[in-house]
């Protein structure tokens, strides 16, 4: 019994030792063992901000000769493991009985593995072998690179103190801490000598000032000192054959996108041959420019696909078909990415690097994306986002103010959401409709009609018809709904274009004539002969109502009471605005309104009812503000080409610095920097200084102060202005507050997205010290703010009059 009990625990420890993978799984303890110890003596998990490192995790290793000694005692112990495993696995007690047993059990234990686990593992096994012997590399010539450092036979590596380069010293600093907390460093020669960390800062990254002594003609640097190729002129396109064959093929969403285009082809053309009459042949510099449409990429899941021929929402696909259809037409190097492997081509970036950030110049000018795409930069392209981020340009549908986009400041004060905190100039922010000037407004385009389609229209009118807006059996979910559509219904035969399959969907009632999911062309057709097109309250500032008044109809929809935002709805939770939304469409209802739009309280009946009567009686012409026509986009995308410069460094105004016009330089201010303008409330900038180079230019500059819990926003608007972002450098200083006789005991300066202000009860003044955080949007009751306004082109609120 004790013999049978010993030959078994013989056979199955000969069994264990014996078989590979289980070998191999002990090597694998031991390896992560040792990456455990290494990281126990040497080392500590940083989780650091992307701001600090283009790498979002970073392991601190300090290692000095004793980890180096823990390191060989560790491989030593490894080695005789291994060896002991080997010798009783050679133990000659193999009886046929055991053989046959060890088979079976081998059999056995093989049934359990996954199909190719021997093999990876196998390859794992030797990746590590490798790590550890460019390890054991990197180690030697650190300690050899940092002999010579100490011995002062390198002074050409000393950190340079340089005023440019103020980031420098404490980069390297963080070099030295953490230089082996990611493989990217390795891949770029970093060996933990101060003169690698030097060539990696200066070369890959942007921190400190480019080594006389190096030698610029190597790989690594060739691509960064090639001489700027000569600018091109731009010049407009006609044909969109080429633009269709880039946008691809194989989804629903991108048919969508080309059948758009082709539809719109002509109106392109005609508003391309305007806009070009119009600049009079002005030098545009034709820009390389990357249109990566992140949403849309398998990567991201691209929920939008399936659903083009369900109802699904289609404003993101309008938007984005418009934007390249522009940047076509406009005359630009345009290349479009619809996936991460596409977007890796394009960048240059070799598979399998990681995230380890580019090295030389952006291959682009400009890279249109959205927060998807952002996302899938950080994670996949390893682009270093602050170092190429002035490129980037973000179409993002509702937009995202500055206290959102500060990633300290939103962390710090209860702004952090899933969408903001990347740091960017707030007007890199592209939206839909414009919603806050902090951002650029983007926009799309609808049809427009000439002179013979828009008679037809007046003509074919069907007064007593409306058309539904909500293409989803969801959207018809409304609490109410029953009450003001048998208003509706008393006087209007009411249609509806909810997508269904098989049967009627049950949420829509029976005296609604449902067609169905209707082509573009035939919904347009739809349009035109009806008189009303009523919102439910959802989607929200979609491109459907503009549609709608483009064809000749009266958009009605409901007003919001409360407004609704992130901090009473969820489907603005999250979102990265605290923007107020007092109606479905607030575009609609702020800069078209009556007779096109009308705004009422659904829940008020009486209110209601007198609206349906009012429409009835009031005939309108289709009408569509020039800033969504073809022509409106290609001006607003020119001039933001053309113009908006995000890369070149702001310096800081000072306004004392500045001369009169005509006088000798260096003069100083004398006389007031903002003067008050004719028939206005305004300031405007003195006519006798000179005027910053700048865009918007500053004579556009119009100075106004807001109420206790006014936004600069409500402020400027009041007064027929629009707020200009780019000019709160030009007003955050004291001769503003002078210029507005504002009383002062204290004047000082903070981070705070509300700033510059002043408080009335406390007589305190303050400045704003963080650029990133100049908002339009912010307001509080305890504060007046200095707003910058400036005025504005008719039908064009995104550019000012002398912005063209």
């Amino acid at each position: 019994m004790i013999t049978s009990s010993t030959d078994g625990k013989i056979m199955v420890r000969r069994c264990l030792l014996t078989f590979k993978p289980f070998r191999i799984f002990v090597v694998g303890i031991g390896f992560f063992s040792l990456c455990f110890l290494m990281t126990s003596l040497g080392g500590q998990f940083s989780a650091k901000r992307l701001g600090d490192s283009p790498f979002t995790i970073r392991t601190e290793v300090l290692g000095g000769v004793e980890s180096r000694g823990v390191l060989r005692k560790i491989s030593d112990m490894l080695e005789v493991i291994l060896k002991r495993m080997d010798s009783l696995s050679k133990l000659d007690n193999t009886s046929t009985t055991d053989a046959r047993r060890l088979d079976e059990l081998s059999s056995a234990i093989n049934r359990f593995q996954p199909a190719g686990l021997v093999e990876r593992i196998q390859a794992i096994a030797q990746n590590v072998s490798n790590m550890a012997i460019r390890v054991e590399q990197i180690l030697q010539n650190s300690m050899v690179q940092g002999r010579v450092v100490r011995d002062g036979t390198s002074s050409q590596c000393d950190v340079p103190r340089d005023p440019r380069f103020p980031e420098c010293p404490g980069k390297v600093d963080w070099m030295r801490a953490r230089w082996t907390s990611d493989p990217c460093y390795a891949f770029y020669g970093v060996d933990g000598s101060d003169c690698s960390f030097l060539i990696y800062l200066s070369e890959v990254e942007w921190f400190c000032p480019p080594l006389a002594w190096r030698n610029y003609s190597s790989p690594l640097t060739q691509h960064a000192q090639q001489a700027k190729a000569p600018k091109r002129q731009a010049a407009f396109r006609t044909d969109l054959s080429v633009l269709l064959d880039q946008v691809g093929t194989g989804k629903e969403s991108l048919s969508f996108m080309k059948r758009r285009i082709r539809r719109l082809a002509q109106q392109w053309v005609t508003a391309a041959n305007r806009l070009d009459a119009k600049l009079k042949q002005q030098w545009r510099d034709q820009k390389k420019i990357l249109v990566h449409v992140g949403f849309l990429t398998e990567e991201s899941g691209d929920v939008f696909s399936p659903k083009v021929l369900k109802g699904g929402p289609l404003g993101e696909m309008v938007q984005w078909a418009d934007i390249l259809t522009a940047l076509h037409v406009l005359g630009h190097n345009l290349k479009i990415s619809m996936s991460v492997k596409e977007l890796q081509g394009f960048l240059g970036v070799p598979p399998g690097r990681g995230n380890c950030p580019l090295t030389g110049p952006l291959p682009f000018d400009l890279i249109y994306t959205d927060y998807h795409g952002l996302q899938q930069m950080k994670q996949h392209m390893g682009l270093s986002l602050k170092k190429h981020k002035c490129h980037i340009r973000v179409i993002d549908t509702f937009g995202t103010e500055p206290a959102y986009n500060h990633e300290e400041y939103a962390t710090l004060h209860g702004y952090r959401t899933n969408w903001g905190y990347w740091n960017l100039n707030a007007r890199q922010y592209m939206t839909m409709f414009p919603h806050t000037p902090d951002n650029s407004f983007m926009g799309f385009v609808s049809e427009e009609l000439n002179d013979t389609e828009k008679r037809n229209i007046q003509q074919n009118k069907v007064n007593n018809m409306a058309v539904v807006y909500g293409k989803e059996a969801s959207m018809w979910k409304v609490q109410g709904k029953e009450g003001f559509l048998q208003i509706l219904h008393r006087y209007m035969e009411v249609h509806g274009t909810v997508y269904y399959e098989t049967q009627r969907p049950p949420e829509v009632p029976a005296f609604v004539k449902n067609h169905g999911l209707l082509p573009q062309h035939e919904l347009q057709q739809l349009l035109r002969k009806a008189k009303l097109f009523i919102g439910f309250g959802f989607p929200y500032e979609g491109p459907a109502p503009l549609e709608a008044v483009a064809n000749g109809c009266i958009f009605l929809q409901p007003k919001f009471r409360p407004p609704h935002s992130s901090l009473n709805h969820e489907f603005f939770r999250g979102k990265p605005t605290s923007r107020e939304v007092s109606s479905q469409h607030p575009y609609a209802e702020q800069y078209i309104g009556r007779p096109h739009v009308v705004t009422v309280d659904y829940n008020n009946s009486l209110e209601f009812d007198a609206a349906i009567r009012e429409i009835m009686r009031t005939k309108v012409e289709p009408y569509l503000p020039y800033e969504y026509t073809c022509e409106g986009m290609l001006e607003r995308v020119h001039v933001y080409i053309q113009h908006q410069d995000f890369c070149a460094p702001e310096p800081p105004f000072v306004p004392a610095n500045l001369s009169r016009q005509g006088s000798s330089g260096g003069n100083r201010i004398t006389g007031p920097l903002f003067v008050p303008l004719p028939s206005s409330i305004a300031l405007g900038w003195a006519s006798n200084v000179t005027a910053p180079r700048a865009w918007p230019p500053v004579t556009s500059l119009r100075l106004l102060i807001s109420q206790e819990g006014q936004s600069c926003v409500e402020a400027c608007q009041s007064a027929g202005f629009i707020c200009e972002p780019a000019h709160f450098r030009f007003i955050n200083n004291k001769e503003a507050l002078r210029g507005l006789e504002v009383q002062c005991d204290v004047v000082d300066s903070e981070i705070n997205h509300i700033l510059p202000g002043f408080s009335v009860v406390r007589r305190e003044c303050s400045l704003q010290r963080e650029p990133l955080l100049f908002s339009c949007a912010g307001h509080s009751p305890k504060y007046r703010r200095l707003c910058p306004c400036r005025d504005f082109r008719y039908g064009q609120v995104a550019l000012c009059r002398d912005c063209l």
